[in-house]
């Protein structure tokens, strides 16, 4: 008797403390990646500040101050930016900035696939659902893939889409897939919608969602 019941606390517990744990993971990753952004410096300003008055500023050079300061500051970079970009001046900065990178040959096919991939995200596909389902890793298991381009099949002519599967909890890894148009599953959900279902671990989902490819047209 009190084996099945101290399972049914492990499960209890278990159940209640993975949603936290997810949570915490994706909190830290990005608060980590954040605070380092800025530290290099944040820490040297902090260290100079304490100095003009040990007993009063004192606490400007303490680690936990450097790390609220340095997630402050890359906040504002961000904001800034956000700022900036829908504005003319900002928008010639950017384009300066690019021109500077493409010069740069590892850094130029790197930004420039990162760019093209968010912009692909972010606008609306032409002929092809954006978040559809593929047959991954193998056929009677799906994944949320999200459809990148449409190119087609050289000598058939057969469209083929590229297909990015994103990892859990951490989407900014994952796997690229050529698959064929017609065995992907279309679906009705928005990027955001899967991101949701992607990085809570399927807990945030709908009731139903499509499962098997449509029924090809005779």
């Amino acid at each position: 008797m009190r084996t099945p019941s101290l399972q049914r606390l492990f499960i209890a517990g278990l159940l209640t403390l993975l949603p936290i744990w997810l949570t915490w993971i994706v909190v830290k990753f990005v608060f980590v990646l954040l605070t380092d952004l800025s530290k290099p410096l944040v820490e040297p300003l902090s260290h100079q500040v304490a100095a003009l008055d040990p007993r009063m500023l004192g606490w400007v050079d303490d680690p936990w101050m450097q790390t609220a300061f340095s997630l402050l500051a890359t906040l504002g970079v961000i904001l800034l930016s956000g700022w900036m970009a829908r504005r003319v001046v900002g928008q010639r900065l950017l384009g300066w900035f690019e021109a500077l990178v493409s010069r740069v040959p590892l850094a130029s096919t790197i930004y420039g696939s990162a760019r093209q991939l968010l912009d692909i995200l972010q606008t609306k596909p032409d002929g092809t659902q954006r978040v559809v389902l593929i047959d991954f890793p193998h056929t009677e298991m799906k994944s949320i893939g999200f459809v990148t381009r449409v190119i087609r099949e050289q000598g058939t002519g057969r469209e083929l889409a590229a297909v990015y599967v994103p990892t859990t909890p951490n989407p900014t890894s994952g796997y690229l897939e050529i698959v064929p148009v017609e065995k992907m599953t279309p679906t009705d959900w928005t990027v955001d919608q899967a991101m949701s279902f992607i990085i809570s671990g399927g807990a945030v989902s709908p009731e139903s969602i499509p499962f098997s490819p449509p029924a090809r047209q005779p």
